[in-house]
């Protein structure tokens, strides 16, 4: 038997999904899906400095995808070239649609849940044609909110989180971020009133495996960190035939890539490790493409081994709004810029904060996971804001020759000269 020994874990895990639709435009949409689950994920892994990350492409697309159904012009634009295809598309819509209905067929120990629902201040008034393609395309929910009432709005959020499935990822990635970060801090009462609209979409996955683990094979083994040293962790263990394959990256470093499925096998858990103990993640993470993924389908081949994968738990938060512009989506954030006119009549939506939470707990059973993105539209302010809380430069110069008097910089304005 070949032995699959753990060293620095994880390059990265996907949950893969085989649907049914015409294959070569399936074929183009997958390959779309991985593009953008693969950017997204290479342009977190560059601003998260935890040893640890998970991240829900799924969740984010569908958010950005709602979001496209109301942008026009520029915003329209990038948020197009983002994900590789137009949602107002009829083929598209259709492939989209037909996924949400696979997503919804849940069966005996695997279940895969999406909801979507827009949360919209009371009194504003969405366009009757925005919020039927919306309902159509990812069945969403439309519920009134008043986001002046931060309280009640909270529990509003977190009770649909918890009637569908994400439970703890809703609570502090979800509601709580609504009035706590971002333009809000310091600035609640305001930016309350300025809050049009919540675009939150949760999915929910919990999968049984195939060929479950068995607890009393479950040692507490080393497991190697990045800086070369050890931890004992609950290691489990199974004897199996699995899909297994070797692979090389573009600079030739062997990498190998495992795949467990879950009962029915419609479902995935691919698992990505250096073939040396001695190459760093980060060497391999870098040169994880589209194209190294797509191989992994033809290179996969059944073999028998013994598998040892820790068991593991962990979750991830951060603001899109940090992440999305190194991918084209700029437009969106920009009070001057964006153009949402397709969503509603009011002037000046934006969107001012993208939250985002994932978490995956990984045990002997199975896998739990959970995600959520909660896109916050507000109306632009009537005047432009220039408000200087936080360090900046000046300089004080006579107008009619351009000469510069004085320069400098202020880091902290509380700090006085002796």
């Amino acid at each position: 038997m070949r032995r699959l020994s753990m060293t620095s874990l994880f390059v990265c895990f996907w949950l893969v999904g085989r649907g049914q639709c015409d294959a070569s435009f399936q074929d183009s949409m997958g390959e779309l899906h991985t593009e953008f689950a693969v950017r997204l994920y290479q342009t977190l892994k560059e601003t998260e400095n935890n040893s640890n990350l998970i991240v829900s492409p799924l969740s984010v697309s569908l958010s950005l995808g709602l979001l496209q159904l109301g942008a026009r012009g520029n915003t329209l634009a990038q948020l197009e070239a983002a994900l590789g295809y137009d949602v107002n598309d009829m083929q598209v819509q259709d492939f989209l649609l037909r996924s949400q209905r696979d997503v919804g067929n849940s069966s005996q120990g695997v279940r895969l849940q999406q909801a979507c629902a827009l949360f919209i201040q009371t009194g504003v008034q969405l366009l009757p044609v925005f919020t039927q393609h919306a309902a159509a395309l990812s069945n969403s929910s439309l519920a009134r909110a008043n986001f002046s009432q931060h309280n009640q709005t909270r529990s509003q959020l977190q009770q649909w989180g918890r009637n569908h499935g994400t439970g703890e990822p809703l609570q502090s990635g979800g509601s709580g971020e609504l009035f706590g970060s971002g333009e809000a801090q310091g600035e609640t009462s305001l930016w309350g009133k300025r809050l049009q609209m919540a675009l939150v979409n949760t999915v929910n996955f919990r999968g049984v495996w195939q060929k479950q683990f068995l607890f009393t094979d479950t040692q507490n083994l080393p497991f190697t960190l990045s800086d070369g040293s050890t931890i004992k962790v609950p290691m489990m263990h199974q004897a199996t035939e699995v899909n297994f394959g070797q692979f090389r990256t573009l600079s030739d470093q062997r990498y190998t890539v495992l795949e467990l499925p879950y009962l029915g096998r419609s479902l995935s858990l691919l698992v990505a490790l250096p073939s040396d103990r001695k190459t760093p993640l980060s060497s391999l993470e870098s040169q994880i493409t589209p194209r190294a993924v797509a191989t992994w389908d033809t290179g996969l081949r059944r073999t028998k081994m013994d598998v040892f994968l820790p068991r593991f738990k962990m979750q991830s938060m951060f603001n899109l709004r940090l992440v999305l512009p190194s991918m084209g989506v700029r437009d969106a954030f920009n009070p001057m810029a964006a153009d949402f006119t397709g969503i509603s009549a009011e002037e000046g939506l934006y969107v001012s904060d993208a939250f985002h939470e994932a978490r995956i707990e990984v045990t002997e059973d199975g896998t739990k996971a959970a995600a959520v993105t909660a896109m916050v539209l507000l109306k632009r302010s009537r005047a432009p804001v220039f408000k200087a809380d936080r360090p900046f430069f000046f300089l004080l110069r006579q107008v009619s020759t351009g000469s510069v008097l004085f320069m400098g910089r202020v880091g902290n304005p509380a700090e006085q000269a002796p």
